[in-house]
């Protein structure tokens, strides 16, 4: 193997330019949060499709403040912002729908990545995407800021985690990020027609989500941690979970896959 680094070439604004509206491509060198930029920017009256994609995000954070942290220039860290015109309750599809269209984005790659309910992107259990999905209130009504963070590049030194994986460690070669987005932005506004159709897209997650029939975890708001098994989801894309008292629909917790245990343990 050489020794040579990774190649790491920047974003091309020029080939981002020219996707089709609604969506518009802003290239940042650095800032602490996609999120926090396109939340602004919905604030000040910005309508749906813009899109923020920096190539160092130094202060991002995921789903219950976790920090999501990368090298320049190796990871695809974006945010867009959309108004959906579905009623309220069919908000919590959206986090599902956005893993979804990242998962759609990459399974002609990778065939065997899965999602993990409600937000994450797995490859065999690793994860390669995590998806932020803010509510944004303004003037014009309600907007979702839609972040999502996929690793790309990075070598095991540049991951947080023995949990973690990117594209480069699974395939063996370097990938340009722009093509990835490109594939993900189309696939998500492709995808996004899904919201009105919630049967469809249920269908559709549980389909490529691993969570389900598994054994979980649940880290419920208040500190409380029930283990049971991840049965399906229901019609607002909460987690049922059969437990040793019953089924608990999880509407917002951190879930975590138990790993089997073997003979040789």
């Amino acid at each position: 193997m050489s020794d040579l680094p990774v190649p790491r070439p920047a974003l091309d604004p020029v080939r981002l330019a020219g996707l089709p509206a609604p969506l518009r491509v802003e290239v940042l060198p650095a800032t602490p949060s996609t999120n926090a930029v396109v939340a602004a920017r919905a604030r000040e009256g910005e309508p749906a499709g813009l899109v923020v994609v920096t190539e160092h995000q130094t202060a991002g954070r995921g789903r219950l403040d976790r920090v999501w942290e990368t090298p320049p220039r190796v990871a695809l860290t974006f945010s867009v912002l959309l108004r959906p015109q579905v009623e309220p309750a069919d908000w919590t599809w959206l986090p599902l729908l956005v893993g979804y269209a990242v998962h759609a984005g990459l399974a002609d790659r990778l065939p065997e990545v899965a999602l993990k309910w409600p937000n994450d992107v797995l490859v065999e259990d690793r994860k390669i995407a995590g998806i932020l999905v803010e509510r944004v209130e303004t003037p014009d009504g309600p907007t979702a800021v839609v972040g999502v963070g996929l690793n790309v590049n990075q070598d095991l030194a540049d991951l947080p985690s023995a949990n973690a994986t990117s594209l480069r460690l699974e395939l063996g070669e370097t990938f340009d990020r722009t093509d990835l987005l490109v594939q993900v932005l189309g696939s998500l506004r492709a995808l996004e027609p899904l919201l009105l159709h919630t049967d469809q897209l249920r269908t559709a997650y549980c389909d490529v989500c691993s969570t389900l029939g598994r054994e979980v975890d649940v880290h419920l708001p208040g500190g409380e941690v029930t283990r049971g098994e991840a049965l399906d989801l229901d019609a607002h894309g909460a987690l049922v979970v059969s437990t040793g008292t019953g089924a608990l629909t999880v509407n917002a917790g951190d879930v975590i896959h138990v790993r089997p245990t073997t003979e040789m343990e």
